[in-house]
């Protein structure tokens, strides 16, 4: 007996262990307490996903804090109550990849009190069929009411050296091409992986990575983590141990090197661990969308998906300008006086060019027209000379604000604004009124804003928890206004898009510009939907079909795709926001396969994966919101691919005509892109149809009801 007792007391402290499965059993989640240390482990189908991790929050000692002798919340913690309840309901996105979306889970709130400071908080888990989210939670109370905090020590112990698809840790950009390697090549990777030369970022270690990260073990498990909700707090990235293959989150800091300033009551973001032995989970859950608030705009009828083209590939590949001169004009008084400047010449966003674009628009039955580089101030946006450089209200010289709008109206077409800001955020916000009550003047509902460059005048970093503050102050601040907002450059969204529905498109990766600025990797656009669109839809300006810039351009870029392949990516990177990016005369020139973009909505009542690998394939089939067609793209990466598409999702008894774009036999990115072919065959429910895909390529298919 005094044996058994001397064993029972010199084991841990293991308190109050709690334990929680998700409602059909699959994923099961367990809370202790060592040593007074709040601790998780999650499994699935009984193999571990993630092992004991530690949880707590670091603070820092600094005259914001509202003690000096500041407390950290990560250990010395008792349980005081637990509580487990089930959730279940069935909500209605106002866009989606499907008409509804089902959020159930069972949660395990667990009340924790740290004796020596009298403090209390919270942490919530929610575990789902296919994953959890969990976050800490700050009740008001005397002994907590306000804290800086120095670090979050959120853990994620995984359970073997997966394969893994990340990028490399940074504070304000997305826009580089995903790694490949085990977890223990990160390190060796990294600096191959960072252009240090065109680099401006802080990069925080040598193992360090962005969410959301997506890793595959070796038995089979796909494993994804990233994070929901983030409001009022700095985006989270992963410092990975790769000697004990623990990652531990790492947030952004401001400019004085604060992580975040905090005010309870308070919650935090939700640290989310997606999980499946099936690929096609990974991007069909809804995980991130159901750790968000439901919609907080109450008439939603003015928010619309939007098929759109624009003033916008001839400037990036470098053909015309945003600037109206190519000199820096006067400024008397704080007003520029263009009327003494010589045009360019190259100036894109003028009338005529834009009356062009609108009656393309029109005769193709796209939404709306982008106009790029229409306001005064482009000469010297980049050059922060001043930090009012645009006031988001005066149009150039050649371009006709009101004309142009009456114009694009009078033929059921819409513009849609543009504000760059040139990351100079605070100025934005001086402006955003009046650029808003502008827009509402003229009939603009959509502006892409834009965050090119460092952020002035404070140095924050663009994933901060101030420029945070700032995006969703404007997603806001155009709600209020019945605008549709897609930010570029600015943070990678977290799901917020269910509860401001008008957030309708962000870029937050590198998108198709990039394939004329040396191009892509094919596998990008294969990986994306397994990171980057986990927390929402990417504004990506797929189309390109002329994908050999130098025939029209001295731009000597491709496009690492197929012809075909640049079709499939208006239904592998789903958005309610889809550009036709190309020009029009390209559009002419291949006018058959254009009449898919023509086709293929943006709004869905039903997707289905049908097949799916991270950097290798996807297929996947979505069916129109508004009629009984379905789309099915599918995109492969360098290596040629044959797709399986099953037709099961059809209605029973019911024929359709197929119209499939395929690549041709001899088709490759590299050397014939172009080479593609156009068949039509009747389909019925339980015919497979086996596609080959060219390297680079992919296929696209239109589905109509007899």
């Amino acid at each position: 007996m005094r044996k058994l007792l001397f064993f029972i007391l010199f084991l841990p402290l293991w308190v109050m262990a709690q334990t929680v499965k998700s409602p059909n059993g699959t994923v099961e989640l367990k809370f202790s307490l060592v040593n007074g240390v709040p601790t998780y482990e999650m499994s699935y189908k009984g193999k571990a996903v993630v092992k004991p991790s530690r949880l707590g929050l670091e603070l820092a000692k600094t005259k914001y804090s509202s003690k000096t002798d500041e407390t950290d919340l990560m250990d010395g913690f008792k349980v005081t109550a637990t509580n487990t309840t089930s959730f279940d309901e069935t909500w209605t996105p106002v866009w989606g990849e499907t008409s509804t979306i089902r959020n159930n889970y069972n949660e395990l709130e667990v009340m924790l009190n740290q004796p020596a400071t009298k403090r209390n908080i919270i942490i919530r888990f929610r575990v789902y069929d296919y994953g959890m989210g969990l976050r800490y939670e700050f009740p008001q109370q005397n002994e907590l009411n306000y804290f800086v905090i120095k670090e979050e020590h959120t853990q994620f112990a995984m359970a073997g050296d997966h394969t893994a698809w990340w990028l490399p840790g940074d504070y304000d950009t997305q826009e580089q091409e995903t790694q490949e390697t085990r977890l223990s090549g990160i390190r060796a990777q990294f600096n191959k992986a960072v252009n240090w030369s065109n680099s401006s970022v802080a990069v925080f270690s040598e193992t360090g990575v962005q969410t959301a990260l997506q890793m595959k073990t070796d038995d089979g498990l796909y494993i994804n983590i990233h994070e929901a909700a983030c409001v009022n707090y700095p985006t989270m990235h992963l410092n990975l141990d790769d000697k004990t293959m623990v990652f531990e989150s790492w947030l952004t800091p401001d400019a004085q090197g604060f992580k975040g300033f905090v005010q309870t009551p308070f919650n935090t973001p939700w640290r989310t661990v997606l999980v499946s032995d099936d690929a096609c989970d990974m991007l069909s859950c809804k995980l991130t969308l159901n750790l968000n608030e439901p919609c907080k705009i109450e008439d939603t009828s003015w928010i619309h998906p939007t098929k759109y083209c624009g003033v916008w590939w001839s400037m990036i590949v470098g053909k015309q300008s945003w600037a109206y001169t190519d000199e820096l004009p006067s400024v008397h008084l704080g007003k520029t006086n263009y009327a003494k400047c010589k045009p360019n010449g190259t100036h894109g966003a003028n009338n005529e060019e834009v009356k062009r674009y609108i009656d393309f628009a029109a005769a193709n039955g796209l939404d709306q027209v982008l106009v790029e580089g229409w306001n005064e101030g482009w000469e010297d946006w980049f050059g922060h000379s001043k930090l009012d450089v645009f006031d988001f209200v005066t149009p150039y010289p050649d371009f006709d604000i009101k004309m142009l709008n009456d114009y694009a109206h009078s033929k059921g077409v819409k513009l849609m604004m543009h504000h760059e800001t040139s990351s100079s955020a605070l100025n934005y916000e001086r402006h955003i009124d009046e650029a808003f009550k502008l827009m509402n003047k003229y009939g603009y509902d959509a502006v892409k804003t834009g965050y090119v460059g460092d952020m002035i005048p404070r140095g924050e970093h663009h994933y901060s928890q101030l420029m945070n503050n700032h995006y969703q102050y404007v997603v806001e601040k155009a709600a209020k206004h019945h605008i549709m907002v897609n930010g570029h450059e600015a943070v990678r969204p977290t799901g917020l898009c269910r509860t401001w529905p008008n957030l309708v498109g962000n870029e937050s990766a590198r998108g198709t510009e990039y394939e004329a600025f040396g191009g892509s990797d094919p596998a990008h656009t294969v990986i994306l939907p397994f990171t980057r669109l986990q927390g929402g839809p990417m504004d990506y300006t797929p189309g390109i079909l002329e994908t050999q810039l130098s025939t029209w351009s001295d731009n000597p870029s491709y496009v690492r795709t197929t012809l075909v392949g640049q079709l499939a990516l208006y239904l592998v990177m789903y958005s309610p926001l889809q550009m036709a990016a190309d020009l029009p005369e390209n559009y002419e020139k291949y006018n058959d396969a254009f009449q898919f973009i023509r086709d293929v909505p943006c709004d869905w009542s039903d997707s289905r994966y049908l097949e799916a690998e991270p950097a290798r394939y996807i297929t996947v089939a979505r069916k129109d919101k508004k009629s009984d067609n379905w789309y099915v793209g599918g995109k492969t990466n360098a290596d040629a691919h044959t797709a399986v598409v099953n037709l099961d999702f059809l209605d029973k008894g019911r024929k359709y005509e197929a119209t499939i774009y395929a690549d041709a036999k001899n088709a490759h990115y590299k050397d014939n892109p172009k080479a593609y072919t156009i068949y039509k065959k009747t389909v019925k429910k339980g015919q497979v149809l086996k596609i080959n895909e060219a390297p680079g390529g992919g296929f696209a298919i239109s589905i109509k009801a007899l």
